[in-house]
């Protein structure tokens, strides 16, 4: 994986602005980089389901009715499902299995080596990555609007613990604490007819664990993102072909009307900003080292003018740091492929 791959996706601007915004997606590096040899992985529920009278509170009008009663099983097959499938859909690994068996008996709070050896000898995989724990605290509450209609809402607060385990190693790979919320609302005339607009607990609940899987497979494999990035623009001539050349995905063009700015121009200011624009470009095209030469020209310029506090200052700043953060990720990345 030899360098970043970007997408140019969306350019959003306003009327009188010398700045315009756009989306790009990066491709990162998961947190855990795996051993070169990892090619097939084992997606466990290990995590033991908690009491069904536990984490179902319901508040009528103000006042709390009862703590329900709703199975969790389920969610937690399902986050463990929802992660496996993110996984699998990256094609970063060879295969991706799912155990369909119980694993915690004992509610432990991990797996034990001896368990790790077993379950990847039995299923021929490489790594386990598992649910430990996961906790759901489901809040329900109904109250009047004073224009006669009832609100509902329904929050699903999950915590818990992944991890993901090597067979003969002693400790996890990787720990990682699990913490996110979903939330739900919704207006009706009745609190019947709220009943059926907001989900039911089981229903909720499912749909909060597929929510937390699909969420965290950033953590174990590369993945896109998307971000904002920006660049000038000017009513000169040459600034406007290269807004024209930049909009329309011409970065190449737009690069060779913001050089000439660059080498012409007797101001500091536009030196300064077709500096930090050849660094978008150069991002861009897929050269990070060459943009953050570019970033830092652009951010020296508008701190020895401007001071650190000028809004442009710290936007190069911004710059300047995320571009150190993309090299050390195209590194990283290259690691997790396997390649120099």
């Amino acid at each position: 994986m030899k360098g970043t791959l970007y997408l140019f996706i969306l350019c959003l601007f306003t009327a009188c602005s010398s700045i315009r915004y756009m989306e790009i997606e990066t491709y990162n590096p998961s947190e855990i980089t795996y051993p070169e040899h990892i090619r097939k992985v084992l997606l466990v529920n290990n995590a033991a389901p908690q009491p069904s009278d536990v984490g179902y509170v319901f508040h009528l009008f103000g006042v709390a009715q009862h703590v329900g009663k709703v199975e969790t099983d389920s969610a937690l097959f399902d986050a463990c499902r929802a992660l496996g499938t993110a996984i699998a859909e990256t094609d970063f690994f060879d295969d991706v299995l799912f155990f369909h068996e119980e694993t915690n008996k004992d509610n432990s709070l991990k797996l034990t080596p001896e368990e790790v050896n077993a379950l990847c000898g039995e299923t021929e995989t490489d790594a386990i990555i598992s649910f430990d724990r996961l906790l759901f605290d489901m809040q329900k509450e109904i109250v009047t609007l004073s224009e006669g209609y009832v609100i509902g809402s329904i929050r699903i607060d999950v915590k818990g613990i992944a991890r993901s385990y090597l067979p003969g190693k002693i400790n996890p790979a990787i720990t990682v604490l699990v913490s996110d919320s979903i939330f739900w609302l919704e207006d009706a005339y009745t609190p019947e007819e709220l009943d059926l607009l907001l989900p039911a607990p089981e229903e909720a609940l499912r749909v909060a664990g597929k929510y937390i899987g699909s969420k965290l497979h950033p953590l174990f494999v590369p993945h896109w993102e998307n971000e904002m990035r920006w660049y000038f623009t000017g009513s000169a001539a040459r600034w406007k072909e290269a807004t024209v050349y930049a909009t329309s995905g011409k970065w190449e063009k737009a690069s060779e009307r913001w050089q000439y700015i660059y080498n012409s121009s007797s101001r500091w200011s536009d030196k300064a900003k077709s500096a930090s624009n050849l660094a978008l470009a150069s991002e861009i095209a897929g050269r990070p080292e060459k943009a953050l030469e570019w970033a830092k020209i652009a951010h020296k310029l508008f701190d020895s003018k401007k001071g650190s506090e000028s809004s442009h200052t710290q936007m190069l700043q911004l710059s300047v740091e995320t571009l150190e953060k993309r090299i050390l990720n195209d590194k990283k990345l290259n690691l997790q492929f396997g390649e120099e």
